[in-house]
C-alpha cells in the first residue's frame, strides 16, 4: 500500500485529501475527497459551507507503476439559502467528467505519432471509441492565408468517399498548411478563391495537368515548378526501359548479367572505379541502342551539374533535340514530355524549393493510413494528420 504523502504526490493536486489506498488485480483505487471550504452558489452568487449529501464519482488517472489508477472521490453537493443544491467544483476534472484532464491530454498527446486509435486506448485501459470522441475535441480550421512557396501534391486516402486527397504545404517553414478534400480542379479553385493569392512566389508540383492549370489561372503572378525529382526520373525511366528491351535479344545468360548490372548502369560514370567502367564499355558495346541511352543519360546529368543559368537552359534545349533524333523510342517520348513542361522545368533549374517535404508527408501519412486500416471519416483524417505534422515534437524533429 503507498503511503499517502506518496500518493499525494502522485495524484499532483492541490487541495486532495487521500482516504486510503488498495491495490487490486491491475487496478490501484485511491479513495480521496477535496478539503471543505467555502463555495459560491452558481444560481444567486452567494457563499455556502452547507452540505446536503455525498456522492461517490468514480474518476480514470493516469498508469502508474503499471497498475491503472482508479480514483473514488467523495464528492459533496452543497444546499444553499436560495433552495438550490449543487456539487462542489473539482479543479482537475471537467464538468460532467469521468477522466481526468492529464489523462485525457496524455491520450490526445499519444496520437500524434503515427499510431491507430488502439494501441492507445489499450495503453490507456479505454475503449478506441472513447480515444476517438476525445480526439474529435480536436479541430483545425482552414488556414488564414497562403504563404510565399505552396507545395501540392495528391495522396491516396480513401476517406469522405474520396479516392484522392490533396496536400499543401509551406515550403519555406516546411509546415503541412491543409488537407483538401479532393484533387478535382473545381474543388481546388473553390478552395484557392478565398484566399489573397497575390503574395505566392512559386507554386510546386509534379506533372498533374491539373495543377499546371490551376497555377495558370489561380496563381499567374506566382512561378510554375515541375518539382526536379518527378521529371528526372522520367529520363531514368526511359534509360530502364531501353535497358529491359535490349537484354531481351541476348541469351539468357547475358539477359541475367544485364539484369544484375542495374545498378551499375544508373551510377554516374564519373563515380565509377576502372573495373566497373570496363564492365560498362563491354555491356555498351553489346547494344547501340543501350549505348545512345546511356550517353543521353549521362548527358542530362551533366545538365544538372551546370551553374550558369543561361547556359544550364541552352545545354537542356540541345538535349530535347538531340534526344528527338536519337531514334531510340523512348528517348524521343521522353523528349516530347520535356518540351510540353518545358517553362516548368526551367523554373526548376536554381530554385531552392522542391517537393521533397510534401512527399516525405505523403509517406507518414501512408503508414498513418496503414497502421489504422484505413479512415472512412474524412474530418477525422484530415485533423489527424494535421495534428501529427503540427505537434511541437514533431515539428522539432
Amino acid at each position: 500500500m503507498l503511503s499517502t504523502h506518496y500518493t499525494k504526490e502522485i495524484l499532483g493536486s492541490q487541495g486532495v485529501i487521500v482516504k486510503s489506498t488498495e491495490t487490486t488485480g491491475e487496478n490501484t483505487e485511491i479513495a480521496i475527497e477535496m478539503e471543505r471550504r467555502e463555495c459560491v452558489c452558481p444560481f444567486c452568487g452567494r457563499k455556502t459551507d452547507r452540505i446536503h449529501d455525498y456522492r461517490t464519482q468514480i474518476i480514470r488517472d493516469l498508469p502508474a507503476f503499471g497498475k491503472n489508477v482508479v480514483l473514488k472521490l467523495r464528492k459533496r453537493r452543497y444546499s444553499c439559502s436560495c433552495g438550490k443544491h449543487f456539487y462542489e467544483s473539482i479543479p482537475f476534472l471537467p464538468r460532467y467528467g469521468r477522466m481526468r484532464q492529464r489523462k485525457t491530454l496524455n491520450i490526445i498527446d499519444k496520437l500524434f505519432d503515427i499510431r491507430s486509435y488502439t494501441p492507445v486506448a489499450e495503453e490507456h485501459n479505454v475503449s478506441v471509441s472513447t480515444v476517438i470522441r476525445l480526439f474529435n475535441n480536436i479541430r483545425y480550421p482552414k488556414p488564414e492565408k497562403l504563404p510565399n512557396a505552396i507545395g501540392i501534391d495528391e495522396f491516396k486516402g480513401n476517406s469522405g468517399k474520396q479516392k484522392y486527397h490533396c496536400i499543401l504545404t509551406d515550403l519555406e517553414t516546411g509546415k503541412v498548411i491543409d488537407i483538401i478534400r479532393t484533387r478535382y480542379q473545381h474543388d481546388l479553385i473553390d478552395y484557392f478563391k478565398r484566399y489573397d493569392r497575390s503574395g505566392v512566389k512559386y507554386f510546386v508540383s509534379d506533372r498533374y495537368s491539373t495543377y499546371a492549370e490551376i497555377a495558370s489561372t489561380d496563381f499567374p503572378k506566382a512561378t510554375y515548378v515541375t518539382d526536379r525529382y518527378h521529371w528526372i526520373r522520367q529520363a531514368i525511366w526511359a534509360f530502364e526501359a531501353v535497358r529491359k528491351e535490349e537484354q531481351n535479344h541476348f541469351s539468357k545468360t547475358h539477359r541475367i548479367y544485364f539484369k544484375h548490372s542495374k545498378n551499375l548502369l544508373l551510377k554516374r560514370e564519373r563515380l565509377l572505379t576502372d573495373d566497373e567502367k570496363q564492365q560498362v564499355n563491354s555491356m555498351l558495346y553489346a547494344s547501340p541502342n543501350l549505348s545512345t541511352a546511356y550517353f543521353l543519360k549521362e548527358e542530362l546529368y551533366r545538365v544538372l551539374d551546370e551553374k550558369v543559368p543561361d547556359r544550364q537552359r541552352q545545354l537542356f534545349d540541345d538535349w530535347i533535340s538531340d534526344s528527338e533524333d536519337c531514334g531510340v523510342s523512348a528517348f524521343e517520348k521522353c523528349a516530347g514530355t520535356y518540351r510540353r513542361w518545358r517553362t516548368p522545368i526551367l523554373n526548376s533549374f536554381g530554385c531552392r524549393y522542391s517537393n521533397g517535404f510534401t512527399e516525405g508527408c505523403n509517406n507518414k501519412i501512408k503508414v498513418l493510413k496503414r497502421n489504422a486500416y484505413g479512415f472512412q471519416n474524412f474530418r477525422r483524417f484530415r485533423n489527424r494528420i494535421l495534428y501529427l505534422f503540427s505537434h511541437p515534437a514533431r515539428r522539432a524533429q
